[in-house]
């Protein structure tokens, strides 16, 4: 992939995160939740719009299995537990292996470089911030939540996405 495809695929999958989150923050039902929803939203957003400074007139196509697992569990839980512990969990680490891999694999120029750094250092925080809510909330020990948030790591293994959204060598 060249630098411009592989930025182009980064912020599809940004974009991807900041308009399902946002679309679902207003229909969950624990505030903590909302409020942590929306600000991983809207950070998101933040870093979205970097890419879209630097790339121009580009729209990015929504990331297929992001979507799907990201719009799951939404519909999963309506509390929103379920969206953030997609967000930390699942998606977030794949997309934070994908920024890894850009720098790694991919000759980026120094501005590339420093929008895929700002997008890596947004997303872990809001991973943070997600686990600092979760802890006051506790464990969710209920058996079938357990199994239906590991049900969403399988189905993005089975789209060939087991570790990251694709960039590589």
């Amino acid at each position: 992939m060249s630098s411009r495809e592989t930025l182009e695929h980064l912020f599809a999958c940004v974009d991807t995160m900041y308009r399902v989150l946002g679309v679902s923050a207003p229909n969950f039902t624990d505030d903590a939740y909302v409020v942590c929803t929306y600000e991983s939203a809207r950070a998101l957003g933040e870093v979205a719009l970097r890419f879209r400074e630097y790339l121009g007139e580009v729209v990015p196509e929504p990331v297929p299995a992001l979507t799907d697992v990201l719009l799951e569990a939404a519909g999963d839980d309506p509390t929103g537990a379920m969206s953030l512990y997609c967000l930390a969990m699942v998606a977030g680490p794949r997309v934070l292996v994908s920024l890894r891999d850009a720098r790694e694999y991919v000759d980026l120029s120094g501005e590339e470089l420093e929008v895929v750094n700002l997008a890596s250092q947004v997303l872990l925080a809001q991973m943070y911030a997600v686990g600092e809510v979760a802890q006051r909330r506790g464990p969710i020990e209920d058996e079938d939540w357990q199994r239906r948030a590991r049900e969403l790591t399988d189905r993005l293994e089975l789209a060939g996405n087991a570790e990251s959204f694709g960039i590589s060598r």
